[in-house]
């Protein structure tokens, strides 16, 4: 058999990749990886490719031509023969768990042309993302299994990345590993690129061009010499224990708020996405008093609450609230009405629905509401400390204002900037493990 191969630009191959099946949740990254280890083979009209037995090592995308693809009857499938076009993936042996040889015969039906590309290199590109590479290989086994229709014994695919050691890769190894996949990537030098631009211009507009609506702030070398310092000018440091106690106090205030919000959020937004009724009733009052400012809440709820602590919580935990409830809302508004419609035909109680569509199908908004809730908690704190707390980060920027201590200004508004972005990592962190089910789903194409 005589082979006409030829390379191709890259950027033309990832094209060609991309409108095939199992590669188009891949990383233009990873997609020209697999460009480069592929090559073009061309085949005359009735020109066998491959025969049953064959030692399997390509894995074919039809680039243009149809193919005659024709299973042995040990394959197990139900319907033996398919006709490919252009863009339809075959050869999967090449990628089988236990079973190295062919087990069809495909030929050119026509002038046809074919990317393929070696099954070993795939899996080690495929590796480099365990991640992705084990959403490729079940997209895969899908296509195999419903395309091909074989049994699931027979699409057993060769393990990649999860898929190779689920048990070895647990806890700390898991989060090592992906740490190092992170610094493999250029998303950690950029993040410095993009704080040392700013701390740059800092610097520079303050302590060496002395911009005129700058001199009045707080020079960086001076913030850091500050926030450094075992015996700080004005009184906070990390060395100080007033430092900590009042970022505990302000953790603690959100905490309470944002899982007062969440409980109280999440079900309202869920009833009033899911009961017009209940929405024609509760709806207009909700709108109404959501865009009534924070500060204009503070005296009503020093009237309220009594003591300081309660009234800050209160605050804090308003504009949290809405966030969640109607994004919460929004989720269940998104879902398809043939859900509905499919469980109510095959029976389900309006209470099964609220269980398994409804509340899954609103997880995806519910956790982007959280993540704004949980920012949006931070800025409210903030507004709620000014007028009446104690303790807390949004008190050390106000009362340093007011005590003319710009250093500690900068040191508490930076702090407030960290602590509230490792919370909103935290729940999107959260978000991620609880809907791992939807990657799944969106990397199947819906298919199941």
């Amino acid at each position: 058999m005589e082979l006409a191969t030829r390379t191709v630009r890259t950027e033309d191959t990832v094209g060609l990749l991309k409108s095939a099946m199992p590669f188009q949740v891949v990383s233009n990254e990873m997609l020209e990886a697999i460009a480069r280890a592929a090559r073009r083979v061309s085949y005359k009209a009735g020109e066998v490719i491959y025969n049953r037995g064959d030692r399997a090592d390509d894995l074919f995308v039809v680039v243009r031509g149809r193919v005659e693809h024709v299973l042995g009857p040990g394959a197990g499938a139900t319907n033996l023969l398919r006709i490919l076009g252009p863009g339809e993936v075959f050869g999967w042996a090449a990628l089988l768990k236990s079973q190295p040889y062919r087990l069809a015969k495909s030929t050119a039906v026509e002038d046809t042309e074919c990317l393929a590309i070696n099954g070993d290199a795939l899996l080690r590109i495929l590796e480099s993302d365990p991640e992705t590479g084990d959403v490729v290989m079940s997209r895969f086994a899908t296509m195999i299994t419903r395309d091909f229709t074989v049994p699931e014994w027979v699409a057993q695919l060769r393990p990649v990345g999860r898929r190779a050691a689920p048990q070895q890769l647990t806890g700390l190894a898991l989060t090592m590993f992906r740490l190092a996949q992170w610094l493999r990537s250029p998303r950690p030098y950029l993040m410095v690129i993009g704080f040392s631009l700013v701390l740059g211009f800092w610097y520079l507009a303050v302590e060496v061009w002395k911009l005129p609506r700058f001199e009045q702030m707080p020079g960086l070398t001076a913030v850091v010499k500050e926030w450094l310092s075992p015996d700080p000018a004005y009184g906070l440091s990390i060395y100080t224990p007033e430092y900590y106690q009042h970022i505990w106090v302000s953790c603690r205030r959100v905490g309470i708020a944002f899982f007062l919000a969440t409980a109280l959020g999440v079900p309202l937004g869920l009833f009033l996405g899911w009961s017009p009724k209940f929405k024609e009733y509760v709806f207009p009052v909700f709108e109404m008093l959501r865009p009534i400012p924070i500060l204009a809440w503070v005296p009503l709820a020093i009237l309220m609450f009594k003591g300081l602590e309660t009234p800050v919580i209160f605050l804090t935990f308003l504009a949290s609230f809405y966030a969640t409830a109607l994004n919460t809302m929004l989720g269940v508004q998104s879902i398809d009405e043939s859900y509905f419609r499919a469980a109510y035909c095959l029976g389900a109680s309006r209470w099964q629905t609220f269980r398994h569509i409804i509340i899954p199908g609103a997880l995806p908004f519910i956790f982007t509401g959280l993540q704004i809730s949980v920012g949006v908690a931070w800025f409210s704190l903030v507004a709620a400390e000014m007028v009446s707390g104690q303790f807390g980060l949004g008190y050390v920027i106000n009362n340093s204002y007011t005590t003319v201590r710009y250093p500690t200004i900068i040191i508490g508004m930076v702090t407030l900037g960290a602590v509230g972005y490792i919370t909103s990592a935290l729940v999107r962190i959260v978000g991620d493990h609880l809907m791992q089910w939807r990657v799944r789903e969106l990397a199947l194409g819906g298919q199941s």
